[in-house]
C-alpha cells in the first residue's frame, strides 16, 4: 500500500518538535520536520509559557508538513505535559498566558486544600499523585489571591486543548491529560464536580471530556489556508505526553493478570508504571503517594513521577551560564571517570523543584545529609544520574507492592533511553534487565493513536508490534548487584 502520513506535534517543557509518521502498513518512519526551543519566561515574579510563540513555531512545522507531504498527510495530533492550562472569557479571549507549573504561585495551596478537606478524600476522589504542581493547587492559588480571572473564565484548555482549540476552533478536554490535573475521578471517568465545589472552585469552566481518537474535524480555514493542509483532519491522541509514550512501549503484551513489565518514560521527568485494566485506588496507594492516570484503550496508568532529568539539564544550565558550555558527551565522559556511589541525592527533595544553581543545591543536599559534597562536573553528574537510578529502584519496589507480583523487566523510553549511563545504572540499582527505545515515544504513540482512529491499525497490541518491528532497541543487563545492594540502604535513608 502507499504510505499515508499523520503529523505528530509533540510540545514538552523543554522543547517542541514537529514530526511526520509515514506507515506503510507495516513498519513507521518518523522524520522530524521541524525543532524548537521551548522555556518558561519570568516576568514580575512568575513565570509564563509564551504560548504565542509556540503556535507561531507549530504554523513553521505545520508549512513544512504542507510542502513536504502533501495529500499523503490525513491527520495532525498535539501532545505536551500535563497540569497547565489556559483560561478562556467571553468570546474565547485568552485571558493570559498559562502559567508554568514551576510557578511559585501554588506554594502552600496543596497544604490549604488538605486542612480544607483532607488527604485521604481527595485521593479517593481524584485517585492521583499529590503533588504542589498539580492543576487543583494552581487553581487554589487564584482562589485565594481572589484573581479576577476565576470570575469571568468560561473554558479550562489544558495545554494540548489549547492548542487543538487554535488549530480547529473546537473545545473540549482530552481525557488522558484531565486525569493529571487532581480535578477529575477516575472512577467515575468524569470530572470531580463535588470536590471542586467543596473547594469554592468554578465546575463551569471544564468542558466535555473527549476520549483518544476523536476526531475534532478539519483545520481552521485560515490555518489550511496559510499551511497549504486543506482537507487535513485533526486528531486526538493520548494527548498527555506520557500517555502517548506508554502506547509506544514496545512490550509483548501478555493476555489477563498482572503486568510482568513496567515502563518509565525519560525525559526531564521520569514517570515510572505500569498499565491496569482499571484505576488502583487504595491505601498503599495513597500511602506511597502514586497516580492513577488515564491511559489509551480504556487502561489506566499506575506510576509516580520521579525528578529525571531535569538534574543535568539544570546542572548544564548553570555551568554555561558561568562560561562552561560542555556537551552532553563531554559531561558523560567526565562522569564516567568518576568515583562511583560516592554521593546520592533524592532527586525528589523540595530543594530541586525550582530553577536556579542545580549544582549548588546538589552539593549542599550532600552536606546536609553527612556525605562528600561532589565538585567537578563529572562528580556532580554522576552523582545526578546514580540518584535518579536509585530513586527508579525506590518506585519499582513499592510498584511491585501494589500489583503484587515481581515485574521482570523495565522499559526505558523517551528521550532519556539514549542516555546510556543513565538505562546502565538503571538496570544496576533495580537488579532489572532494562530495553531502552524508542527515543521519540511520544510522538510514535501520538502518530500510532491517528492511525488506529483511521483504521490503519487495529489495537494498541498491534501498535506495540509495529514499534517493535520499526525501531532499533538496546538492553542493558544489571552488573555487581551486591555494590548497588549496600548503597541502595543508604539511599533509602535519604528518602524516608
Amino acid at each position: 500500500m502507499a504510505d499515508t502520513a499523520y503529523l505528530a506535534i509533540d510540545l514538552g517543557a523543554s522543547g517542541g518538535r514537529v514530526l511526520a509518521g509515514r506507515f506503510d502498513g507495516k513498519r513507521l518512519q518518523l522524520d522530524v520536520l521541524h525543532r524548537f526551543e521551548n522555556r518558561a519566561v519570568e516576568a514580575a515574579g512568575s513565570l509564563y509559557w509564551d504560548v504565542l510563540q509556540l503556535w507561531s513555531q507549530v504554523r513553521d512545522g505545520l508549512r513544512l508538513a504542507g510542502t513536504r507531504l502533501g495529500r499523503t498527510l490525513k491527520s495532525v495530533g498535539v501532545d505536551t505535559w500535563g497540569v497547565d492550562f489556559a483560561l478562556l472569557g467571553r468570546g474565547d479571549v485568552l485571558l493570559e498566558n498559562p502559567h508554568s507549573y514551576r510557578d511559585p504561585r501554588s506554594e502552600g495551596m496543596m497544604t490549604r486544600a488538605l486542612s480544607e478537606i483532607g488527604r485521604k478524600e481527595i485521593f479517593a476522589q481524584t485517585g492521583l499523585q499529590f503533588m504542589p504542581i498539580n492543576s487543583l493547587y494552581q487553581l487554589m492559588s487564584l482562589r485565594v489571591n481572589r484573581s479576577p480571572l476565576l470570575e469571568v473564565a468560561e473554558s479550562l484548555l489544558l495545554m494540548p486543548d489549547l492548542f487543538h482549540w487554535l488549530l480547529t476552533g473546537a473545545k473540549g478536554n482530552e481525557y488522558t491529560n484531565a486525569t493529571t490535573t487532581q480535578c477529575f475521578n477516575p472512577t467515575r471517568r468524569s470530572w470531580a464536580t463535588d470536590l471542586l465545589a467543596r473547594l469554592e472552585l468554578p465546575t463551569r469552566i471544564f468542558g466535555e471530556v473527549l476520549e483518544p481518537g476523536t476526531c475534532l474535524g478539519r483545520l481552521r480555514p485560515q490555518v489550511a489556508l496559510d499551511t497549504g493542509l486543506e482537507g487535513v483532519d485533526v486528531v486526538l491522541p493520548g494527548t498527555h505526553d506520557t500517555a502517548s509514550a506508554v502506547l509506544a512501549v514496545p512490550a509483548d503484551t501478555r493476555g489477563g493478570g498482572s503486568p510482568n513489565w513496567c515502563y518509565i518514560s525519560s525525559g526531564t521527568w521520569l514517570l515510572m508504571g505500569v498499565e491496569l485494566p482499571r484505576p488502583l485506588i487504595n491505601d498503599d496507594c495513597l500511602k506511597f503517594n502514586f497516580t492513577n492516570e488515564g491511559g489509551i484503550g480504556q487502561t489506566s496508568r499506575l506510576l509516580k513521577n520521579i525528578t529525571g532529568l531535569w538534574l543535568l539539564q539544570e546542572c548544564r544550565r548553570t555551568w554555561q551560564q558561568r562560561g562552561r558550555d560542555e556537551s552532553w558527551e563531554e559531561i558523560t565522559r567526565q562522569a564516567d571517570a568518576a568515583t562511583p556511589l560516592a554521593s546520592l541525592v533524592d532527586p525528589d527533595h523540595p530543594s530541586f523543584l525550582a530553577p536556579g544553581d542545580m549544582p549548588a543545591a546538589i552539593q549542599e543536599f550532600c552536606r546536609r545529609t553527612g556525605q562528600p559534597a561532589p565538585e567537578t562536573v563529572g562528580q556532580i553528574a554522576r552523582c545526578a544520574v546514580e540518584s535518579v537510578a536509585m530513586k527508579s529502584r525506590w518506585v519499582l519496589e513499592r510498584l511491585e507492592r501494589l500489583v503484587g507480583n515481581r515485574l521482570e523487566m523495565i522499559h526505558i523510553v523517551g528521550g532519556g533511553a539514549q542516555n546510556q549511563p543513565l538505562c546502565q545504572a538503571t538496570a544496576d540499582a533495580c537488579g532489572r534487565t532494562v530495553v531502552a527505545g524508542p527515543v521519540e515515544a511520544t510522538a510514535i504513540g501520538n502518530v500510532m493513536m491517528q492511525a488506529i482512529a483511521s483504521g490503519a491499525v487495529g489495537s494498541v497490541k498491534e501498535a506495540r508490534e509495529v514499534v517493535r518491528d520499526s525501531f532499533s532497541l538496546h538492553r542493558y543487563d544489571p552488573r555487581d548487584p551486591t555494590r548497588w545492594d549496600q548503597e541502595y540502604e543508604r539511599f533509602s535513608s535519604l528518602v524516608e
